[in-house]
């Protein structure tokens, strides 16, 4: 696709009436419509409640005017939307929905290119896709995508058998496993700051810095998520996808150029030089805890043991530390610290790089102790850099201060990012799958989890409930990195400043 043409698509959500179309998709193509970057599209909204376009239409419509601060041809952009009642395991309702897709296909000139959406419970999958393909929707004379939402598997051997059933109808540069984390403005920078600046990339590896720290921490708890949360984990929901996701953007080699396969190529190659767990290992590298009550914006919250449709003796982690060694020249030696969790003291989403002390202080006959230089990639809420150097204070000592360096996105030229959605949406629509999971990095991903996984559920945690709500996690976290003589960086102390 030309890089100024504007992407054509039939677009079939599966799970139209759900929570996630409503807050998240609708709003990305809306906001991509006003934009201009849509004009030749429409959506078939695909779920079990009985509804009529009319009726599909205006739930659209309300969605907006809760999220969009404004209703610019909402009525054109409704218009376009359609809405067909399914069941997922019947060949004769894809056949109505075939037809329905070939009359809109010819009526906005969409010549038969088709993104069919799966945000609906994972279990559907494979079904879904088989049934696309046995009945004929996937017979196109224009391009077809397969988008689907995780978790993808609930492990390797699951992950393998979904693959396997999806690939029947798709190929895998037809499949786009969407991980939102990647839509994000700043995780996507994170390529830019390490390969468009001469003053980092001769400085990422093991000989200048000295630890990378990921945080993603919120204050929510599962709400009414204990059902599928009891199943995951912070393991499975977190650990997995995102965090990995983002350790092996921060540690991959520069890629010979800028295209999907040669990124994902060397992003594979981080997690295959990720060194593997067994046993006792398991339990000296990670951490596990859950939360119990406490208090959040002072306001008690309950346990994660009293949450909704959860085990009242769960062994269930709702946060996560841990310390990866990638065994590769560039890495040897650096620990990578990752921790996530719900109901921590703030929402934070952050990369904090750890740069080596300097091999002499010469501010020793002052005492005084230098900070070290941090580079700090603010992901969420907000997005941003933050260089922590030291400098001299004013006047006529030689005392050294620490000072920042930043750059919020939100305060230049008045920018306000994409959501994430918005983004992959558009890059789905293009064909750029840059920003989507490759099979093998999920696999791999799996493979290591799993190790991790076995030892958790076959010991039980004695100790569950062990940080309270409202703090950062289990001391056990603190003590990971002492061991190794560094520390958590505070999130609440990182902010990124106004410029």
């Amino acid at each position: 696709m030309k890089q100024n043409e504007k992407p054509t698509a039939l677009i079939m959500l599966f799970g139209a009436t759900g929570d996630l179309a409503k807050r998240k998709l609708f709003p990305s193509l809306y906001n991509l419509y006003k934009k201009g970057k849509l004009e030749r599209f429409a959506v078939i909204g695909v779920a079990r409640r009985p509804l009529t376009n009319e009726e599909f239409q205006k739930s659209v419509a309300d969605s907006l005017q809760v999220s969009s601060d404004s209703s610019e041809n909402l009525d054109d952009f409704t218009s376009r939307f359609y809405y067909h009642s399914h069941d997922v395991t019947d060949s004769s309702s894809y056949q109505v929905l075939k037809n329905m897709a070939g009359e809109l296909d010819q009526h906005y000139s969409l010549e038969g290119n088709r993104i069919f959406y799966l945000a609906m419970a994972p279990e559907f999958f494979g079904t879904i896709a088989e049934h696309l393909k046995h009945d004929g929707l996937t017979d196109v004379p224009g391009f077809k995508r397969l988008v689907i939402e995780k978790p993808f598997g609930h492990d390797l051997e699951s992950a393998k058998e979904l693959n396997s059933r999806i690939r029947t109808a798709f190929n895998e540069d037809e499949v786009y496993r969407i991980d939102h984390y990647l839509g994000k403005e700043m995780v996507q920078n994170i390529e830019v700051i390490r390969f468009a600046n001469a003053i980092f990339e001769p400085l990422w590896n093991n000989r200048f810095i000295s630890n990378i720290q990921v945080t993603s921490s919120e204050t929510l708890g599962v709400e009414e998520r204990g059902r599928y949360y009891e199943k995951s984990g912070a393991l499975r929901d977190m650990v997995q996808n995102h965090m990995l996701q983002m350790v092996a953007l921060l540690a991959m080699e520069p890629p010979i150029r800028l295209t999907t396969d040669e990124i994902r190529s060397e992003k594979v190659k981080v997690l295959r030089a990720l060194r593997p767990l067994e046993g006792q290992e398991v339990n000296n590298a990670f951490v596990r805890g859950q939360y119990g009550a406490g208090q959040i914006n002072s306001t008690p919250v309950p346990a994660y043991r009293q949450e909704q449709m959860v085990d009242e003796n769960s062994n269930t982690e709702t946060f996560v530390a841990g310390k990866l060694l990638i065994d590769n020249f560039r890495w040897a030696g650096v620990p990578i610290y990752i921790r996530t969790g719900k109901r921590m003291k703030a929402k934070s989403t952050k990369i904090v790089i750890q740069f080596q002390d300097v091999p002499m202080n010469l501010y020793y006959q002052t005492e005084q102790t230098l900070n070290p230089n941090l580079l700090v990639i603010h992901i969420q809420p907000e997005e941003g850099i933050t260089l922590h150097l030291n400098a001299k204070k004013s006047g006529k000592n030689t005392e050294a201060t620490q000072v920042k360096l930043n750059f919020a996105n939100k305060d230049i030229d008045g920018i306000n990012t994409p959501e994430a959605y918005e983004k992959l949406l558009y890059d789905c629509m293009r064909g750029d799958a840059t920003n989507f999971t490759h099979w093998d990095e999920v696999a791999l991903s799996w493979n290591f989890v799993d190790k991790i996984s076995d030892v958790w559920e076959s010991t039980k945690e004695q100790n569950f409930p062990n940080y309270e709500s409202g703090s950062m996690g289990p001391d056990a976290a603190d003590e990971l990195l002492a061991k190794d003589g560094f520390f958590w960086w505070p999130v609440t102390d990182l902010e990124v400043e106004n410029c």
